[in-house]
């Protein structure tokens, strides 16, 4: 925990140096549905579904290395976002503000599909350059792409690796975070796509953890307490990984009990390496963020076409962690971007 405020906090102090460098706030050119062969200081509002936790940052260190290799002091990154994953309503708010006050691009994933859709069209009807991270809206523009993992693939993958490890029989749990979301909902689909061709594994709980480890925490305790013959957890997303993980310790049923679950923070690795986690679908954060931004310099500056990007996902267990390529995944850095893989 002390490890992610101290990047929240490198990042806020990083956000306010960017926005004391002489980043020029002024109407964006490009017409209706932003681009159009622009010059000169951009600025590219980069916001999250929520700050403080690693998949997040490793996005916004893709964000500023794209711009860093864009032109340096060319480019501005403006990195903000809420605090909570479920605070649908303070992202619409700080996105209006970002497109009111003129910024360039927006680059950003969405909290609700629904919800932000009308935020995208917003902006796109004042010329802002919009593109999608991780999640994407309902309806999704037209000249608004996503850059993001496929969902339904990876998942798809991950439980087939959780039902193997089951030996193709037996209960398990499933741990949403946040139905209504882009990223949720694919990944249930997944999930529930290999259930259904295995009959003989028996899905006995589903309980969301909101995105927050210690309701995640809470709901896999009692779900253990109320499935004693548990043979296995689906957790998709960081918090419920983290929340699964440590009840499982509570619980003593390390090893007894598979975990599969997405994301890569360091305490989820660690659990992978401890024997308490099986394995994570690990995504590109860093890619989301880079090729995002990327996607937005290139539009607004030389009118390019906007495209969709698979980013790629790998599962990780105690197998492959040493594997140089997935060490790029789990700790990306701008002179060692990660590739994209599993396409």
């Amino acid at each position: 925990m002390g490890r992610r405020i101290s990047l929240v906090l490198v990042a806020g102090a990083l956000a306010l140096t960017l926005a004391a460098c002489g980043a020029q706030v002024r109407e964006s050119g490009g017409g209706e549905g932003g681009g159009g062969s622009q010059e000169g200081p951009l600025r590219i509002a980069v916001v999250p579904k929520a700050v403080g936790f690693d998949f997040w940052e490793q996005v916004r260190i893709g964000a500023e290395c794209a711009a860093k290799e864009a032109g340096g002091s060319e480019v501005s990154i403006q990195w903000d976002g809420v605090t909570a994953e479920t605070n649908v309503s303070g992202q619409v708010d700080l996105l209006t503000n970002f497109a009111t006050q003129g910024v360039d691009g927006m680059v950003y994933a969405a909290t609700d599909a629904k919800v932000l859709a009308d935020v995208s069209q917003n902006a796109l009807d004042q010329g802002v350059t919009v593109v999608n991270i991780d999640s994407g809206t309902d309806p999704q523009p037209k000249q608004v792409p996503v850059v993001a993992t496929d969902n339904v693939a990876a998942a798809e993958e991950a439980t087939e690796y959780l039902i193997e490890e089951m030996g193709g029989k037996g209960e398990v749990a499933f741990i949403p975070f946040q139905p209504g979301t882009a990223t949720n909902d694919t990944r249930t689909e997944g999930f529930k796509n290999v259930l259904e061709e295995n009959p003989d594994v028996e899905l006995v709980a589903e309980q969301s953890s909101e995105s927050d480890q210690n309701v995640a925490l809470e709901v896999t305790e009692n779900i253990l307490t109320a499935n004693p013959s548990l043979d296995a957890i689906y957790a998709a997303n960081e918090p419920g990984v983290l929340g699964a993980a440590e009840a499982v310790r509570r619980a003593g049923k390390e090893g007894e009990i598979t975990i599969v679950g997405w994301d890569t923070a360091p305490d989820e690795v660690k659990a992978v390496e401890d024997g308490v986690v099986s394995a994570l679908v690990a995504q590109n954060p860093f890619r989301m963020g880079y090729d995002g931004t990327n996607a937005a310099i290139g539009a607004i500056r030389e009118d390019a076409q906007l495209d969709d990007i698979d980013t790629g996902s790998t599962v990780v267990t105690q197998d492959n962690l040493d594997d140089p390529d997935v060490k790029a995944v789990l700790d990306p850095s701008c002179s060692n971007k990660p590739e994209v893989s599993g396409q």
